[in-house]
């Protein structure tokens, strides 16, 4: 897809994306879907009022009314989505800077659009095949103000109230100034645990850290962890659809590491499970344990969805899903990532187990991992590190998986580099049971890379 990659189409607000791009995607996908009605939500980016506007008025000029959401976490707007039997836009990057905006497309039961449906839109974008409605027939927007109050409503139906409330919980809870600072706050509450906040202002400036929730970004919250006395860290990303954790102790949990916990719970013999390509060994792992079957995609909650349908179609069993950024999808419950459902499951996980998180994830802390992230100025300097990847694929001791890039696994450790979906930026990914082996074949393969470019 030339439009939409791993996760909706991005980039930098008034370079990349524009209104008037972003007015003919959303007039596109109203054209394709031919629904009476649209939902429409959006994170709190500064831009993300004027992109609103903009994909409003492209849904209206195909003749389809508008249910403007408002600010609202992706998984809130999902539900409404499911709920409600419509069709969704949402103007969110995600976990990108503050200076980037996106759009991304649900469908009316609920669901990411998985690629062929994308593909549609798409060519309907491209080919410039919009339905223009006439002045008498052009759609009504309405605001909906329930979305995200029904949003926690639903989550705490789906999760074990009592249990979490019993183990009497104190959760430091940081939404990143995201979408997530209007409705996890009161959620944990309502789960009866106590709740202390950092960065829980929605502001699109984001002015206490940055959107991704990596451990870089989130020394406020370990701090917070040890002021508070707090059992667990949670933080998300600026459309609150990932958790990353902290312990007891203020330390980073990797996500690979909650991922593989929680799948522990999750899975049975017979499951299947579906994670991308930089999947951790610890997955791996628990998997074999289980007797679960372990299925790969490209990198991207769009492709980990597609697949996931897949199974379904094919009877397949797939309780718990996701990646080790933090993304994780429990499908029986919504076939969407979403962190404070996310969050939620770990307590319920810290109270059945009843010891504290770096116990609990003490069994998945045997590997080490490594990212970098290579920028690159234009196509030019794209195509030479692809180029250089790919012969360093072709001359390593091991053979590579190319089902999103260029994946080298050792036996003790493996290596992946690709190209971001959503940013332009080449990355590398590292594992290994020895910090030293990981440090050492990302550093080998960014050699490689910035000598090509």
């Amino acid at each position: 897809m030339k439009i939409f990659g791993s996760s909706g189409t991005r980039g930098v607000a008034g370079e990349e994306l524009t209104p008037a791009f972003v007015l003919r995607v959303a007039k596109a996908a109203a054209t394709v879907w031919e629904a009476d009605r649209v939902a429409l939500g959006r994170d709190t980016r500064t831009t993300g009022g004027m992109f609103a506007d903009a994909a409003a008025a492209g849904i209206a000029s195909a003749g389809v009314d508008v249910a403007r959401l408002g600010v609202t976490p992706t998984p809130a707007a999902v539900r409404y989505c499911e709920e409600e039997a419509v069709p969704g836009v949402l103007i969110t990057a995600s976990h990108n800077p503050p200076e980037y905006n996106g759009v991304k497309l649900v469908g009316d039961e609920g669901i990411e659009l998985p690629v062929d449906r994308l593909e549609r839109i798409e060519e309907a974008l491209l080919a410039d095949s919009f339905h223009d409605a006439a002045w008498d027939e052009v759609g009504e927007t309405t605001a909906v103000t329930h979305a995200n109050e029904a949003y926690v409503d639903d989550m705490l139906a789906a999760v074990d109230r009592d249990a979490v409330a019993a183990a009497g919980l104190t959760v430091a809870l940081d939404p990143g100034h995201g979408a997530g600072a209007l409705t996890s706050p009161d959620f944990f509450r309502e789960l009866g645990c106590e709740v202390v906040t950092v960065n829980a202002q929605a502001d699109g400036h984001f002015p206490g850290r940055q959107p991704e929730p990596v451990e870089a970004n989130l020394g406020d919250l370990g701090r917070l962890v040890r002021a508070a006395d707090a059992d667990v860290g949670i933080a998300h990303d600026g459309d609150a659809d990932r958790a990353i954790f902290y312990d007891e102790t203020g330390a980073y949990v990797e996500g690979d590491a909650s991922l593989a916990a929680l799948a522990a719970r999750g899975l049975s013999v017979g499951d299947t499970t579906v994670a991308a390509v930089n999947v951790s060994q610890r997955l791996v792992d628990v998997c074999e344990e289980a007797g679960a079957t372990l299925e790969l995609t490209p990198i991207g909650s769009t492709n980990i969805i597609t697949r996931i349908r897949e199974l379904w179609d094919a009877g397949e069993s797939v309780p718990v899903a996701g990646e080790g950024n933090g993304g994780v999808f429990f499908p029986e419950y919504r076939l969407v990532r979403d962190g404070a459902f996310i969050g939620a499951k770990f307590l319920e996980l810290l109270a059945e187990r009843r010891e504290p998180v770096s116990e609990v994830v003490a069994p998945y802390g045997d590997y080490h991992n490594v990212r970098l992230n290579l920028a690159y100025e234009d196509d030019r300097e794209l195509d030479a590190m692809l180029a250089a990847a790919e012969a360093y694929a072709a001359d390593a001791d091991a053979t590579p998986s190319t089902i999103d890039g260029y994946r080298l696994d050792y036996g003790d450790a493996w290596v992946l580099v690709r190209p971001s979906g959503t940013e332009p930026k080449v990355r590398i990914y590292a594992e290994g049971r020895e910090p030293d082996r990981a440090e050492e074949l990302a550093a080998d393969v960014r050699r490689t890379l910035e000598a090509a470019r």
